[in-house]
């Protein structure tokens, strides 16, 4: 089974290049400020082997823009976001490359207790939807926690007529679990039902999500997963920023890959990376895929 390799995380990469003060809507802050750091971090992810790269728009969310007084940039940040990416491909010199549009967690990641009703965040979706389908090869519904959640960014994107992956964000503690507490396998089944495309896990620690993929046996759609390298979630609030949230020292590229290779030996085909998982793990799992001949 061939590899479709991902990109890593943007936001806390970014962050760490950038120079402004952490905010509230940080990606999408540098997204309106330094959009050349998102377009130069785009480039060093496919320079570094990765064939899909997500669009930086992750906080811009028609509600998380709207508490912080931004919702008249949300047209502004999701065009600059697609150009980045544009330019980075073009920079790169690889026209094989696929660009993802993103439909994240809508008030906040992790939490979802504070999800939208069903019908405000399939109104929502669709907004976002709008704003990137005409120039987007896929969308990327990820870091859902919530059935719910997913079935929304899931109806909303197939409406675009394009491919859609639903990625799940499970319980770091419970790897049968969302973070909502719903049956991981229950949440698949259902997306599933709906018409995903591919089916994957992401920002959870990695030793979970390799657990949780037993729990996606029964799936028939692809499968995959990216994970996050944060030593914990607990500290990142609705409203909050990300400052507070640290990096795992045992992590390494060369500590994470074994991770992704036994996501592909338990039939992962779309691998990548989460929040601190930057450009130099994408590139080492490049290499140590092509070597063992799973990356043509």
């Amino acid at each position: 089974m061939n590899i479709t390799l991902l990109d890593g995380g943007m936001g806390q990469e970014l962050l760490r290049r950038s120079h402004r003060k952490v905010t509230p809507l940080w990606s999408a802050d540098i997204m309106l400020h330094e959009p050349n750091l998102v377009r130069d971090l785009h480039c060093e992810f496919i320079q570094s082997g990765a064939r899909v790269i997500t669009l930086n728009n992750y906080t811009a969310t028609p509600y998380r823009m709207a508490r912080d007084g931004a919702l008249h940039e949300i047209h502004h940040i999701h065009k600059s976001a697609i150009q980045a990416a544009q330019d980075a491909i073009h920079m790169a010199g690889q026209s094989n490359v696929k660009i993802a549009g993103c439909l994240p967690p809508l008030v906040a990641s992790y939490r979802s207790e504070v999800i939208l009703p069903y019908e405000d965040s399939l109104k929502d979706y669709r907004h976002l939807v709008d704003l990137q389908a005409a120039d987007c090869d896929l969308f990327l519904c990820e870091t859902m926690s919530s059935i719910d959640e997913a079935r929304a960014a899931c109806v909303a994107a197939k409406e675009s007529q394009k491919d859609v992956w639903v990625s799940f964000t499970v319980d770091d503690d419970n790897p049968s679990q969302l973070r909502s507490g719903e049956p991981l396998s229950e949440a698949a089944t259902q997306i599933e039902a709906i018409g995903a495309n591919a089916i994957l896990l992401n920002c959870s620690h990695p030793e979970i999500i390799t657990q949780s993929m037993a729990f996606l046996k029964d799936i028939k759609t692809p499968i995959g997963a990216y994970a996050n390298a944060f030593q914990c979630i607990h500290g990142l609030k609705p409203g909050g920023t990300v400052s507070n949230l640290k990096a795992r020292d045992d992590l390494s590229p060369q500590q994470y890959a074994p991770y992704a290779i036994k996501w592909h030996d338990m039939g992962a085909t779309i691998i990548g990376g989460c929040c601190e998982i930057g450009p130099e793990h994408i590139k080492y799992l490049h290499q140590e895929f092509k070597k063992m001949k799973r990356i043509i």
